[in-house]
């Protein structure tokens, strides 16, 4: 029997939702253990403390869908006979992207779960369903059937009773030599991805930083077309997001209301420039397009800010918790 896919969504389910409604310095989210396992070469990073939204008002809303995933089936049988409760014991998510050999773009993914887990359980359960223990000179993992959309076999690797790696083979069996060697917490000594760690303040519920050389946020090469000829904020924006170098994001949860902040890095003053001129025209676009079906959502535009630094460009604001509401109620009615 394949291992379930929805048992694999429900431990970090919660992580996957706030991303999506939402779409460190690493010691101030407590993150620094599961941190210690991405590579210096990751292109990109992001993380999730459930533990911090668990605390939230808004986190019932948040996770009542990881209680649909985890009563269906299988996956509730597999929860009950491993005792694991996602939402309460997965405290924080970390994902690594890891780039193709050759090329850009991510071709490998690399989680971390840190919480509370039982691996004698979890094993046995795995292995009643398909999974074949693997055995390295740095330490065993759990083959899963099944592939993901890359065609590469998924795998997990209980560290500890507070750690769990998981991902394709390659990235974990790469993860557990790279500890055995010693060579873990490169990016928390500040390499690679890790040197922009103190752009992310200590108490974000969420945040993730991409290498948008490698992996592209918006894809391809500027064109003229794309540098807002037709009048299009929209398309400008598009374009001038081709020319980023980094992107920042965090997300903090603050009562009942979240606050964002996403910052795209350029060295060109041009790029941040037309950035920060398209962000302005999406922005008052939107207030336009929502002024006669929504109009409680213009004044949160408003109080949107774009900043240009010299660095980069920064869009902030906050969303209160009406605005996340009713874009959960959408998303849940669409299904």
């Amino acid at each position: 029997m394949t291992f379930p896919r929805k048992t694999l969504v429900s431990l970090g389910a919660a992580a996957a939702l706030s991303l999506f409604v939402f779409t460190a310095r690493a010691s101030a989210g407590g993150a620094e253990e599961a941190l210690s396992w991405v590579p210096a070469d990751a292109v990109s990073v992001g993380v999730v403390r459930i533990d911090a939204l668990r605390s939230s008002p808004l986190a019932a809303r948040l996770f009542e869908q990881t209680d649909e995933m985890a009563a269906d089936g299988d996956a509730a049988k597999f929860l009950e006979e491993t005792g694991l409760r996602p939402k309460q014991d997965v405290d924080l998510m970390v994902v690594a992207g890891l780039g193709r050999s050759s090329g850009r773009g991510i071709s490998h993914a690399l989680v971390v779960f840190e919480g509370r887990f039982d691996p004698a359980r979890l094993s046995a359960a795995m292995e009643a369903r398909g999974a074949s223990r693997k055995r390295t000179p740095h330490g065993e993992y759990l083959a899963l059937e099944g592939k993901d959309n890359h065609g590469h076999p998924g795998a997990f690797a209980f560290v500890s009773p507070r750690l769990l790696v998981a991902g394709s083979a390659s990235a974990v069996t790469r993860a557990l030599a790279d500890r055995a060697a010693g060579g873990g917490s490169a990016f928390l000594r500040g390499e690679g991805l890790g040197r922009h760690l103190s752009r992310i303040p200590d108490d974000a519920s969420a945040w993730a930083i991409v290498d948008a050389t490698r992996a592209p946020i918006a894809g391809g090469h500027r064109s003229r077309s794309d540098e807002g000829e037709n009048g299009d904020p929209a398309h400008a924006l598009m374009g001038a997001m081709k020319s980023v170098s980094l992107f920042v994001f965090h997300a903090t949860a603050r009562g009942e209301s979240v606050e964002i902040s996403a910052t795209g890095l350029s060295a060109d003053d041009e790029t941040r420039e037309l950035l920060a001129d398209a962000l302005k025209g999406v922005v008052a676009m939107w207030r336009l397009a929502v002024h006669e079906k929504s109009p409680e959502l213009v004044p949160i535009l408003r109080r949107f800010e774009i900043e240009n630094d010299g660095e980069g460009v920064t869009v902030t604001g906050t969303l209160p918790s009406s605005f996340v509401r009713k874009m959960t109620d959408r998303r849940q009615a669409r299904k």
